[in-house]
């Protein structure tokens, strides 16, 4: 079942943001279709989040999606080359979103393989926000999407994650928020192989 736009407008990013353990990330470009269960998230609480991009209610060219309705992608370029993507979630003018850090391949590893250029299957694959989107075929130019398909979506297979399986962390990258860079805001599951090995604070 593709998820519905209502349970990405919910209030509470964080627990969204650990809700989306077990999801299946889903896309279709160019006819290719890949997906993968969401191993790693990372929430950020909008305008009071120093470590949000909406911080202070900062709206730019770039961050205005993160103030859509809920349920739209933010792909935003990390140092001119990584496409990162994010699942933004609230009401409109609450620009809350999580970061998809990770995901296990479950369709089109061979594509994935071929985006990425690698041989076989490996971690290094999909772990890390970078390295996932490029083996999804993720790109800036997605960015404000519905997650409701064609070409992106987020399903739920009924992966059961326990409680007890997932962890939460601080996030990565984020030294420069201060206080708000130790939220522990970053969530995966417990011995998942496809987790990124970005270590936060």
């Amino acid at each position: 079942m593709v998820l519905p736009e209502s349970f990405y407008t919910r209030k509470d990013v964080v627990e969204i943001a650990k809700e989306l353990l077990g999801k299946v990330l889903v896309t279709t470009f160019d006819g290719k279709r890949t997906a993968g269960m969401i191993v790693e998230t990372e929430a950020y609480a909008g305008t009071t989040d120093k470590a949000s991009h909406a911080h202070g209610g900062r709206r730019t060219n770039r961050t205005e999606v993160m103030y859509a309705y809920g349920g739209v992608a933010y792909v935003y370029l990390c140092y001119g080359i990584h496409h990162l993507f994010n699942v933004v979630t609230n009401v409109q003018d609450t620009p809350h979103a999580i970061l998809i850090r990770a995901i296990e391949p479950l369709e089109g590893v061979d594509v994935m393989l071929e985006r990425r250029g690698k041989e076989k299957l490996h971690p290094s694959l999909t772990a890390g926000p970078g390295a996932m989107s490029t083996a999804l075929g993720i790109h800036i130019r997605i960015t404000g999407q519905q997650l409701q398909g064609p070409q992106i979506y987020i399903e739920d297979r009924c992966f059961s994650i326990s409680s007890k399986d997932i962890i939460a962390a601080t996030r990565v990258g984020v030294a420069y928020a201060m206080d708000d860079a130790v939220l522990p805001y970053r969530f995966y599951i417990k011995g998942n192989p496809f987790v990124s090995k970005g270590k936060g604070l």
